[in-house]
């Protein structure tokens, strides 16, 4: 896939490719020196996973994704919650490592979930001394007597549900079952490969390009290429991490601002097109995130002047900063992170002011105004 830029009308792209390098660079610095940073980039990483959801289609709340990251769901989780949850795991891996490691082959391939390393379940056993591990050794194998006897138990479940399935699939018509062919996986995997190595060769080609250009062409052959057939998500996230090794220092949250371009313009036909729409894309998630960080920059302040005249021992500083990092937060999430008590939690929460989200008396929730 070749991009020639000497046939681009270069008046609208640059255009665009100035206003979105310029606002990127703004919201990157006020945010790398702001004093909320960590909390806001924990919130951006949230919404970025839910837009990166509704861009493919899927409808997902960022209260549901906040307590299934909690590991506090309310409800049993979605397979969508499920996906924005991984999309939320691989930011987080991304900014715990270098700039430049999603792009070799061990950040790359632990994104796309084919990671190559083995690690050993169990801790290494010091065998010399068998005395003292004895009765240690008799209690395992009560334990492993036990487990096997209900792990025989689930194979013989599983035994007969695979009988009845395959009963019920005998009695379809042998047509049918016929054209029901099983897709070859090793193929597949190796045409993914194909396409990703085609797809890394292009971001050698454009590593002397501008940080927005180089990340909107990045994206938009991962688009074209289909490099993943089952990752549509990690090519945006790609792209999110070619602006942070072009010199940002965090990673933007894309997704939050391609959600406002038409489906039209950032599909369209021509190349052109979509380039200016992604960096339009650029333009509106920084605008976006700093209307946001502002946002909270003024909560902060509100709720910090409720510190007046309190105890050096009271827990409200650091409820502000879990409420500051967390869309929501619950009673259950409150009490886990500071120790507090169901009851001292929402004495806690009414003290800052915070507005409740859920309106329920068993289950509440509080949030930012």
């Amino acid at each position: 896939m070749t991009y020639a830029f000497s046939l681009l009308k270069p008046s609208k792209l640059l255009l665009s490719l100035t206003r979105a390098g310029e606002a990127l660079a703004r919201f990157d610095e006020r945010v790398s020196r702001s004093p909320i940073r960590d909390g806001f980039l924990q919130r951006q990483n949230f919404q970025d996973a839910v837009s990166s959801l509704w861009i493919d289609g899927e409808l997902v709340h960022v209260e549901d994704l906040v307590l299934h990251d909690a590991r506090m769901d309310i409800r049993a989780p979605t397979n969508e919650i499920v996906n924005a949850h991984r999309i939320l795991r691989a930011r987080r891996l991304m900014e715990s490592h270098a700039p430049q490691w999603p792009f070799g082959d061990e950040g790359i391939n632990l994104l796309r979930g084919k990671s190559s390393q083995t690690q050993p379940l169990l801790p290494n056993v010091d065998t010399d001394n068998d005395d003292t591990e004895q009765p240690d050794r008799e209690d395992k194998n009560n334990t492993d007597d036990a487990l096997a006897e209900e792990l025989a138990e689930m194979d013989a479940l599983l035994l007969r549900s695979s009988a009845m399935v395959s009963d019920a699939l005998s009695y379809r018509s042998p047509a049918l079952r016929s054209s029901e062919i099983p897709e070859d996986r090793g193929a597949v995997e190796e045409s993914e490969d194909d396409r990703l190595q085609q797809w890394r060769k292009l971001v050698d080609q454009c590593v002397d390009y501008p940080g927005p250009l180089r990340a909107a062409i990045l994206l938009d052959a991962w688009r074209s290429l289909e490099v993943l057939d089952r990752s549509p998500w990690l090519g945006r996230q790609l792209a999110a991490a070619s602006l942070r090794a072009g010199g940002l220092a965090t990673l933007p949250a894309l997704n939050t601002g391609l959600r406002t371009i038409q489906r039209e313009r950032r599909h369209s036909p021509h190349q052109e097109e979509r380039l200016i729409a992604i960096l339009d894309g650029m333009h509106e998630a920084s605008q976006r995130g700093m209307k946001e960080h502002d946002r909270l920059l003024n909560g902060k302040s509100r709720m910090e002047r409720r510190l007046a005249g309190r105890r050096s021992n009271s827990r409200l500083p650091d409820l502000i900063e879990l409420v500051l990092a967390n869309p929501v937060v619950s009673t259950a999430m409150i009490v886990k992170a500071l120790g507090t008590t169901p009851q001292g939690a929402v004495v806690l929460a009414n003290q800052l002011e915070l507005r409740e989200m859920t309106g329920r008396g068993r289950f509440r929730a509080w949030g930012i105004l």
